[in-house]
């Protein structure tokens, strides 16, 4: 198996694993959310019940009657305050900072008369309050809550967490792709007449140097060496990178071979001074050529 199909392999097993990942962040907690919104909702209608001067009644199942609307039914009568109701079910939202954008409205139990109402915006300066001061007798009432699109969904952070996946891969993607523009402009063609360095051209295609009527010839190996310094001058090439490129590839693992190869491309140089095969120690290796 080459190094490409391992490659488009590996890519490919990633991406699986990153598409289950985010399945699985997108499933298994809608049950777990929504059983989570059902107890504030109620916690919000026990405080409206506590501030009525009532600890003892029950509050009924939460009864979602839209897409992001929810209702509110409790098993007596009461009698409320505005202001306290429009305090405990903003203090309780507030705590879960789940909603900026909500409409309230209490009807009497047939639904058809709206009793009190109001809406809460995340800009303060469009809410509209009407007058709250009065106190409204004892009776059956409901409460409906109609939150704006994103009303009572699953936090955002849960899509956050389920990205991070994706994000990786992508991530690794784009670094991937990035290589491959480096790996272009890096085995770019030789010039057409080889590279000039110092008082040397140097003829990849042919595996020679020329200086001054003198041609000296080159193994396959050293002209492909010379070659990644040749595209890189001044620069320091990591052993790493040219173990890889010039046998690793070819699935041979080295020790010593780069070393001694150094060492003959060093004497093939040593005639022009203007030219130096450096060891960068720990690093790996640079051609400086000056002037």
């Amino acid at each position: 198996m080459n190094k490409t199909t391992k490659r488009l392999l590996g890519l490919g097993s990633l991406l699986l694993m990153t598409l289950l990942c985010v399945a699985f962040s997108f499933t298994g907690k809608d049950d777990f959310d929504m059983a989570r919104q059902e107890i504030l909702l109620r916690k919000i209608g026990h405080e409206v019940l506590l501030y009525s001067g009532d600890s003892t009644s029950r509050v009924m199942p939460v009864q979602k009657i839209s897409e992001n609307e929810y209702q509110l039914r409790f098993e007596n009568e009461f009698s409320f305050q505005p202001d306290s109701l429009v305090k405990a079910i903003s203090s309780a939202l507030a705590k879960d900072n789940l909603a900026n954008d909500y409409i309230v409205n209490v009807l009497n139990c047939e639904g058809n008369s709206v009793i009190f109402g109001y809406a809460i915006f995340k800009n303060k300066k469009d809410n509209i309050m009407p007058c709250s001061g009065r106190k409204q007798p004892k009776s059956c009432y409901v409460i409906n809550l109609k939150f704006k699109s994103r009303g009572l969904n699953i936090p955002q952070k849960d899509y956050l967490i389920g990205g991070i996946p994706l994000l990786a891969f992508i991530g690794l993607v784009i670094s991937m792709s990035g290589k491959g523009r480096k790996n272009t402009v890096i085995n770019s063609p030789a010039p057409e007449h080889g590279f000039k360095m110092g008082n040397i051209i140097f003829n990849p295609a042919r595996r020679q140097l020329q200086s001054a009527g003198m041609i000296t010839e080159l193994t396959l190996k050293e002209s492909k060496l010379l070659l990644i310094f040749a595209r890189s001058p001044n620069v320091i090439i990591e052993r790493s990178r040219l173990q890889k490129e010039i046998w690793e590839d070819e699935g041979v693992i080295v020790g010593r071979s780069l070393d001694m190869f150094i060492s003959k491309l060093r004497k093939k140089l040593e005639h022009d001074p203007a030219i130096k095969l450096v060891n960068i120690h720990g690093k790996g290796y640079k051609l400086e050529i000056n002037g």
